[in-house]
């Protein structure tokens, strides 16, 4: 029963966001792209290989070409060689690519409150913290 839950919210979560995305024109794949590529930027300070992004996003690499080429068709990511080795192609969001970002951050949110919008603001509390604990396995958090 509470499996069950789980797959019929996370369903409604995901059509909730997919909602969200359709005005920003970004399917879910790119989506996930655009934040793989911006972590690996802050988090190492350099943009990522093709190969950083297939392993970030669990798929092969073949399947994100096809997604970097669509946004770099909407002028979201470009591609540019690597300084150290100009056979190796890196992976850098453009000004459009983190105005994109900041509309999902908020297109994000924005299906989260429509599904949390039923409960009040001690119930949301105590399910973020059910939450934290499924997330985190029950480990402690280093301060």
């Amino acid at each position: 029963m509470l499996a069950e839950q789980l797959l019929r919210l996370t369903r409604r979560l995901h059509r909730a966001q997919k909602r969200q995305l359709e005005p920003i024109g970004i399917t879910p794949g790119q989506a996930r792209l655009l934040r793989v590529v911006s972590r690996y930027s802050l988090r190492d300070g350099a943009a990522p290989r093709m190969t950083d992004l297939a392993r970030g996003l669990e798929v092969v690499p073949r399947a994100v070409t096809t997604l970097v080429d669509g946004l770099e068709q909407q002028g979201r990511v470009r591609r540019v060689p690597d300084p150290e080795n100009r056979r190796v192609i890196r992976i850098e969001l453009t000004d459009g690519g983190r105005d994109t970002l900041d509309a999902l951050r908020s297109a994000r949110r924005d299906a989260v409150e429509d599904i949390l919008a039923p409960l009040t603001a001690d119930e949301r509390k105590v399910l973020g913290g059910l939450l934290s604990t499924l997330v985190d396995g029950g480990l402690p958090q280093p301060c």
